[in-house]
């Protein structure tokens, strides 16, 4: 007979994980891997005392990959867009117009805002850290800025447009989970993504102050603007290449056709621009774009891209959600999640405990769907028996589950932006302003009661069934 899980074991699979990535980080120096399979093992042990079969056990395992077996498909097709847009020239376009036209002193704020402007247009965070922001850590490091303040800020403005982009998918999975609408909900994160967007600004620009006097190196600019010009053809024409995504996302086009599309076109500028072979815009898709220029800035900075890429973050959005998956089925989040809910006395503690367990799956699971979804769930009863307004709720998610799990060095984002800009997510991590500031300012209004909007309480007998999952 399966039982509930004692507190005790719900945290087993947590303390098994947390201690096995310290391991890791300290000693074994194997990346997330290992901890990830500890902390699947262990999860499974504990299945396997609470009465679970293991092929029950093996159920949750495939149902939590099958969830993100989207946003696998679509890395993957990111890995071949990052290849065809450099072998088009469209990157090296980017690098060479924002080389010649960005300023040192507003570098740093200049790439919040369009990474920001980007993904709220494309309503995607990835899409916008793999094309613009790969272009903006190239500039960025030519002109001496360093790595882990550029990513800092391209993931700030990337999920900034993220959380407000109605095109997002985690922008709709929030409010649809705690039946709010969208436009509703969009409207609600205002509040919090506004003042965090002018803060995350106003802190870059200071940063980028105190990194860089305008000397920078005007000779290494022109060895890599000449090398550019060198080996691509360079011109305006090719920015058409990410005008028509936008339009592509605008129009609503599905992310995975449109991306593949996109992808397609790249390697057919390849070739009809830079006079490339389709074996070669294969290969840019396969193992990604391989400079040879003999100049090792601009090699470092161009050879990137590839669907082989795109596999060490696959791998850990497989073990991630496979962990999330299995902890979901034994009930570990329930009782997790439902104890921290018991201690709830004012609207202050239930804004910072939903924030809190929001964040914790997230660092858990390392998956921003999980996170969202979990503590919808869980919370949505409570918020609505204290008569606080859903769109709260979804607000809360949202911050803590979209943004908050950038802050998670094995989390699905980290991974990504690591792999891409071969930067490791602890350096960056600490420059992610964005969510901080997200975090703070939602527990601020929290405790003052500033946009929290409040309606009729329910009474406990009109609550919906709204059990945490059993299943995943």
């Amino acid at each position: 007979m399966r039982r509930e899980p004692r507190i005790w074991q719900a945290l087993l699979p947590l303390i098994a994980l947390i201690g096995a990535a310290a391991c890791s980080i300290f000693f074994w120096k194997v990346g997330m891997y290992i901890p990830f399979i500890i902390g699947i093992v262990t999860s499974a042990l504990v299945g396997k005392r609470l009465g679970y079969r293991w092929n029950e056990l093996q159920h949750f395992l495939t149902n939590g990959v099958s969830k993100a077996l989207p946003a696998i498909f679509i890395l993957l097709i990111i890995g071949t867009i990052v290849g065809t847009w450099i072998l088009s020239g469209t990157i090296p376009t980017l690098i060479y117009y924002g080389l010649e036209l960005i300023q040192p002193n507003f570098f740093l704020p200049t790439v919040v805002i369009t990474s920001g402007i980007v993904a709220i247009t494309l309503g995607s965070s990835f899409t916008s850290i793999a094309t613009i922001g790969l272009a903006f850590m190239a500039i960025g490091t030519s002109l001496g800025f360093a790595p882990a303040h550029i990513a800092g800020a391209i993931i700030s403005g990337a999920f900034f447009g993220d959380k407000l982009s109605p095109l997002s998918d985690t922008t709709n999975i929030a409010p649809a989970m705690v039946d709010v609408n969208l436009f509703d909900h969009v409207k609600h994160m205002m509040w919090d993504t506004i003042p965090a967007f002018i803060l995350t600004v106003i802190a870059f620009w200071i940063l980028g102050l105190n990194t860089t006097t305008g000397d920078f190196n005007k000779t290494q600019i022109e060895t890599i603007l000449n090398g550019l010009d060198n080996v691509f053809v360079i011109h305006p024409l090719l920015l058409l290449l990410p005008v028509i995504t936008i339009i592509l996302m605008i129009r609503r086009i599905p992310a995975i056709p449109a991306l593949v599309v996109v992808s397609a076109l790249g390697g057919l500028v390849a070739i009809i621009v830079q006079g490339n072979t389709v074996s070669e815009v294969m290969q840019s898709m396969t193992s990604g774009f391989v400079s040879e220029t003999g100049n090792e800035t601009l090699d470092n900075l161009l050879s990137k891209g590839g669907i082989d890429s795109m596999l060490s973050t696959v791998a850990l959005v497989t073990f991630a959600t496979s962990l999330g998956g299995i902890m979901e089925g034994i009930q570990v989040f329930d009782v997790l999640i439902h104890r921290l809910i018991e201690k709830v006395k004012s609207t202050g503690s239930l804004i910072s405990t939903t924030l809190l367990s929001t964040f914790f799956v997230s660092f858990v699971s390392g998956a921003m769907y999980l996170a969202i979804i979990l503590p919808s769930k869980a919370f949505l009863s409570v918020y609505r028996e204290r008569g606080i307004s859903e769109t709260n709720l979804s607000r809360n998610v949202e911050a803590a589950g979209t943004v908050g799990v950038t802050l998670v060095p094995w989390g699905v984002p980290a991974v990504f932006a690591s792999g891409l800009m071969d930067i490791s997510p602890y350096s960056f991590i600490p420059f992610i302003f964005f969510a901080y500031f997200v975090l703070l300012i939602n527990v601020i209004y929290g405790y003052t009661g500033f946009t929290i909007t409040k309606e009729e309480p329910a009474l406990p007998s009109e609550k919906e069934n709204l059990e945490y999952p059993k299943t995943v």
